[in-house]
């Protein structure tokens, strides 16, 4: 897909570091814009039924959605499945300071692989392959339409979203980081999938523009079989 570098920089306006990842000439994600991607576990983890939870977290990134979903007092594991291994290492190095431990928590698995290639096939936990969890929350691409890769694209499709479904349990999660807003053909496609959909708004303040800023979470339920 291109090669990924973290950089730190100091914003003299904000004076502040800021952690930024690029994947070659293109910024995927900043630390002064994480609301959304503590959304995705807030928002995600608060529609499962209360009990011990199993996470899967797609895509590493600096780390925020993870951290969150620690947080939790639920959580007993979270396996955090993460493409690249430079993403990876950053983290075993604790590169990131918003994020220092994550990568030692006793609960936490981070997996090098494929997020899309395990959910069609081999599942997140290469011991057990059927293994099913209480959610699973994913950031990788900058949406549904906006894909890093076009091998992503069939994943959010209704075929590829019920190859996923096979790995949440009954009345478990999955949820879903956008750029853009709302979709509404896409939202059809995840209620044809599982038992509820639905599009969460999530606004923030950007100290860029000095205005506010939006992203999108889906949360979706699988129903009980």
């Amino acid at each position: 897909m291109g090669e990924i570098s973290l950089r730190r920089r100091r914003d003299p306006q904000l004076d502040v570091d800021v952690y930024e990842v690029k994947l070659g000439d293109e910024f995927l994600m900043s630390s002064l814009f994480t609301v959304a991607e503590v959304e995705l576990s807030r928002l995600g983890l608060a529609a499962v039924p209360d009990r011990p939870l199993d996470v899967v977290v797609g895509g590493l990134g600096l780390g925020y959605t993870a951290r969150t979903a620690l947080e939790d007092p639920r959580v007993r594991s979270l396996t955090v499945v993460e493409a690249l291994g430079e993403v990876v290492d950053w983290h075993r190095r604790d590169l990131l300071p918003d994020t220092v431990g994550l990568a030692a928590d006793a609960r936490v698995r981070l997996l090098e692989g494929d997020f899309f290639v395990l959910a069609g096939a081999g599942g997140f936990d290469p011991e057990l392959p059927a293994r099913r969890f209480d959610a699973v929350l994913l950031d990788v691409d900058h949406s549904p339409r906006h894909v890093l890769h076009p091998s992503h694209a069939p994943f959010y499709t209704v075929d590829g979203l019920r190859a996923l479904r096979r790995l949440v349990v009954d009345d478990g999660v999955f949820a879903l980081w956008s750029d853009d807003p709302p979709d509404e053909e896409f939202l059809p496609v995840l209620r044809e999938v599982f038992a509820d959909a639905q599009a969460h708004v999530v606004e923030f303040a950007n100290p860029l523009t000095r205005g506010t800023s939006a992203n999108t979470v889906y949360v979706a339920r699988r129903s009980v079989d």
